[in-house]
């Protein structure tokens, strides 16, 4: 009886923390590429920091979990193609994310292949999902959404600084019914 008194506190926290979502995905909880290429001359340590910053940001854009988005972009993180409108920074991102999950609110998000060299990680990323939402002024008919996309992140200390990324946006527009 001692024990579960003593451990109530504790757990309370933690189902507290996964219910608020502020619980921090550990490494083998994030997205693995389906293929990883490598430049073999980084260090262990550049290798390992450009990859967990690339693999926790695609695990943003299949959990929708926001702290996995502030942990892999820093604070003065650029998007260098950005839409018209979006604005710059961590926040940018996440409310693009929070508007494409109001229109596919199972949007899942995988890594085709994953190549890191240098300061650089480029990610071939396949999104898919279910239009039932609102995107703008359509409205979600339970169509199926399949397109890729792909991101080049600049890595610095650990962290995403830029990144140019290129989504298939005829095919994404004609799914949504927009074309």
């Amino acid at each position: 009886m001692k024990y579960t008194t003593c451990f109530r506190p504790a757990i309370a926290a933690l189902i507290f923390a996964g219910l608020s979502g502020n619980a921090i995905s550990s490494q083998g909880e994030w997205l693995q590429p389906k293929q990883l290429i490598v430049d073999n001359s980084l260090s262990q340590a550049q290798l390992k920091a450009n990859e967990a910053a690339a693999r926790k940001y695609a695990t943003f854009w299949n959990t929708g979990n926001e702290t996995l988005a502030r942990d892999a972009l820093a604070v003065n993180f650029i998007d260098k193609t950005p839409p018209e409108g979006r604005k710059q920074g961590p926040e940018g991102a996440i409310l693009a994310s929070r508007t494409f999950r109001t229109a596919v609110p199972d949007l899942r998000c995988d890594v085709e292949q994953m190549i890191i060299s240098g300061d650089r990680v480029v990610s071939h990323l396949h999104f898919h999902g279910t239009f039932t939402g609102t995107f703008g002024k359509l409205k979600g008919q339970g169509q199926k959404i399949d397109f890729i996309a792909t991101d080049i992140y600049e890595v610095a200390d650990g962290k995403i600084a830029a990144n140019w990324h290129i989504e298939d946006n005829l095919t994404l527009m004609k799914q949504l019914g927009a074309l």
